[in-house]
């Protein structure tokens, strides 16, 4: 037992060392995983890489899973008290099919003694596949305390500076005429944008890392709205971004129909515009209200 053991640990190290994702197919899943003895804990990420399978989730989780396993390889703190491995479906079917599973990506830890427990299971869809909240799963699991460390990502400054600079350019173009600085619909909109873009959550996708939709492997159906008040996907952000802005928009066309100087027929239009307007993207977002927080009473227009 003990040499089996001593084995099975120099070879998982061996392979850490070469690769923070230990890549494994059902052979060394079997072996090394499931098969005692065991004194060491590893946590999976069961997926679906190949172009084929078109699992673009599956390529970000990836991405935040590798930053994960490197921040505690690299890590001075790092034993051979957890392993981060990963089965891919085209290599390792027969472990998805031993373990019943029919999503992917999902994230399972192995415990260094008996079996896993439902809390063994990573809550994907309500934490998101962001590193941060994988790592306090981990210590929460293990015990084992990861300090992300993410590569420079130098996109952001760059943008910021090229906003900055185009901004910059044109008010030294317009330094003589600076009249747009102090027009408030420039400012009103602006301000409008910033609202709508925390209003729709963007800071929880930012905070959380949430896909940006689901793809049911069995079918294939895609959803855009998550169907728990817990969660949200990416794109369900932009259909809230988009309804909110609507509605604004018609309520825009509501205030200058009333106070206009135009002729009575255009502020009809308007009128009518705004009113079919805020009508129409409310139903919408209460219905995906409804959707979210089920039992809700409450509906317009659609059910």
């Amino acid at each position: 037992q003990s040499t089996l053991l001593s084995e099975k640990l120099t070879q998982m190290m061996e392979w850490a060392s070469k690769r923070s994702v230990i890549r494994m197919n059902g052979d060394k899943f079997r072996r090394f995983v499931k098969a005692p003895p065991r004194n060491y804990s590893v946590v999976i990420m069961f997926t679906a890489l190949q172009p084929q399978r078109q699992c673009g989730v599956c390529r970000q989780a990836d991405e935040e899973f590798q930053v994960l396993a490197n921040s505690w390889r690299y890590s001075s703190a790092f034993t051979n008290k957890v392993f981060f491995a990963s089965v891919d479906f085209d290599e390792g079917s027969d472990v998805f099919q031993m373990l019943s599973m029919n999503s992917a990506p999902t994230f399972l830890h192995f415990p260094s003694k008996g079996k896993p427990r439902r809390s063994d299971t990573y809550e994907l869809q309500v934490r998101g596949f962001a590193a941060e909240q994988l790592a306090r799963w981990v210590a929460d699991r293990t015990d084992v305390q990861i300090r992300v460390i993410r590569p420079p990502n130098y996109a952001g400054p760059l943008l910021l500076g090229f906003l900055l600079a185009v901004i910059g350019g044109l008010a030294y173009l317009r330094r003589h005429n600076l009249e747009f600085l102090f027009n408030k619909n420039v400012w009103a909109f602006s301000a409008l944008c910033f609202v709508l873009i925390m209003t729709s959550g963007q800071m929880w996708n930012h905070i959380r890392g949430p896909p940006y939709a689901h793809k049911n492997p069995s079918t294939g159906q895609v959803s855009y709205i998550h169907g728990s008040s817990q969660a949200q996907f990416v794109a369900e952000t932009h259909i809230v971004l988009l309804f909110n802005a609507a509605i604004t928009m018609g309520m825009v066309l509501l205030c200058e129909a009333a106070t206009s100087d135009m002729d009575i027929g255009k502020r009809k239009i308007m009128c009518v515009a705004g009113i079919g307007l805020v009508m129409l993207f409310f139903s919408w977002l209460l219905s995906i209200f409804r959707a979210k927080y089920h039992g809700y009473p409450y509906s317009f227009l659609m059910g």
